[in-house]
């Protein structure tokens, strides 16, 4: 009984780790993951008024994944709000699996209709271990109101 229960969870393991590498998509290039995001309407901003991956003033979308970019694409259309990228790939971000650095997340400027949107919409959860609180959708995406902006995991 205990075998087959490590073998039912190793195989949704497995299934999950695959769900999320088809949902995460390719890598982008920085040309590409401009365009995607401006066709969808998408903007972004920059505090150092660049896109190099190595300075963290930057905000940079080089080796952020299609699905990424896909997700700020459907939120945009989702929440009919303006949308802003304030950080992406570029170093500064913490570390881990689904980082920035990995091309799992954005940030985005906080306004009132994206903010309503998202704390209506989805799933407030735990607090982050670092105290910030936090909302899953039902495509498990993850926000994080980081106080002066939204940390985004798209999962």
């Amino acid at each position: 009984m205990k075998f087959t229960t490590v073998l039912t969870a190793l195989a949704t393991t497995a299934l999950t780790q695959a769900d999320l590498v088809e949902r995460s998509g390719t890598k982008l290039t920085q040309a590409e993951a401009e365009s995607r995001l401006r066709a969808g309407g998408v903007g972004w901003t920059s505090s150092g008024g660049c896109s190099d991956k190595t300075k963290p003033t930057c905000t940079s979308f080089d080796g952020v994944y299609s699905g990424t970019v896909a997700g700020a694409v459907t939120l945009k259309g989702a929440c009919g709000c303006t949308l802003t990228i304030t950080g992406g790939t570029e170093t500064g971000h913490a570390s881990g699996t689904y980082s920035h650095a990995n091309g799992y997340k954005f940030d985005f400027s906080k306004n009132s209709q994206l903010n309503s949107y998202v704390t209506n919409t989805f799933t407030r959860i735990a607090d982050r271990s670092d105290g910030y609180p936090q909302w899953q959708a039902a495509s498990g995406n993850v926000y994080c109101d980081e106080g002066n902006h939204w940390d985004v995991t798209f999962y």
